[in-house]
């Protein structure tokens, strides 16, 4: 399930780019694919062996263009072993909701991000995230779960405060908001619930088929309900004094 529109984020041969918070690696998955040379980057590091296995699966089959390459690193977003400006791009999907310090992850982001780079910053959208929390405690309350809920606006005005030009934005998955919202209500953990089984059953036969009618539904559905929202940003080519190095 990819939440970053390559068409705004363009990634190809030559360009390093930094999965921020990789988890499955999904984006990291798509960016070898696309020829880039990508480091997917996170502190859990059975996640990332299991990257590692796909990585290789995937230079066996052929799956990524000769040329490209991919490397798993673990370590702590908010200090993270790379030299200033040394990835083209940046994706941080899902990652700043989690992080009680957002505001230093957004730096360190800026940081190892070349001037002229661009970035893709993924949240979970106000209003279904809004909801989710009033159906939940369990929701986001576990160790590790979410610890804030950000309207565009505070996103897009933390990233500014950083340093970051901001650029456009989209919601993205609408489809999955309802399901979430369903698992809230039933227990998060409840996934044999006969309403969740079936809503996860048409979400992965949505997935697998990309059938049009769900497809269209899902583009009309995005801007109220989507449940992520993608905003992108560019590092300046030339810093000002008050932007972060």
């Amino acid at each position: 399930m990819i939440t970053v529109d390559f068409t705004r984020f363009p990634v190809g041969s030559g360009n390093r780019v930094l999965d921020l918070g990789c988890g499955n690696g999904r984006h990291a998955f798509e960016v070898y694919r696309r020829g880039a040379d990508v480091v997917a980057f996170d502190h859990n590091e059975d996640d990332l062996a299991e990257l590692a296995t796909m990585f290789a699966a995937m230079r066996a089959e052929g799956e990524a263009p000769s040329g490209s390459s991919a490397e798993t690193v673990s370590g702590d977003a908010l200090d993270m072993p790379f030299e200033d400006g040394s990835f083209d791009r940046v994706i941080a999907a899902e990652i700043f909701e989690h992080l009680p310090h957002d505001t230093a992850g957004m730096a360190e982001l800026y940081r190892v991000l070349r001037p002229g780079g661009i970035a893709a910053v993924t949240v979970p959208s106000w209003l279904p995230e809004r909801l989710c929390w009033a159906l939940s405690e369990d929701y986001h309350t576990v160790e590790g779960g979410h610890v804030r809920i950000y309207t565009r606006v505070e996103l897009e005005a933390k990233l500014k405060a950083t340093g970051f030009e901001i650029g456009p934005h989209h919601h993205a998955h609408a489809l999955h908001t309802p399901y979430w919202w369903i698992k809230c209500a039933v227990g998060p953990d409840n996934d044999e619930h006969p309403a969740a089984k079936a809503y996860h059953r048409m979400l992965v036969w949505d997935i697998l088929n990309g059938p049009t009618v769900t497809r269209g539904a899902e583009r009309l559905l995005n801007p109220l309900l989507g449940k992520s929202i993608a905003v992108y940003v560019r590092k300046p080519l030339h810093p000002t004094a008050g932007n972060r190095t």
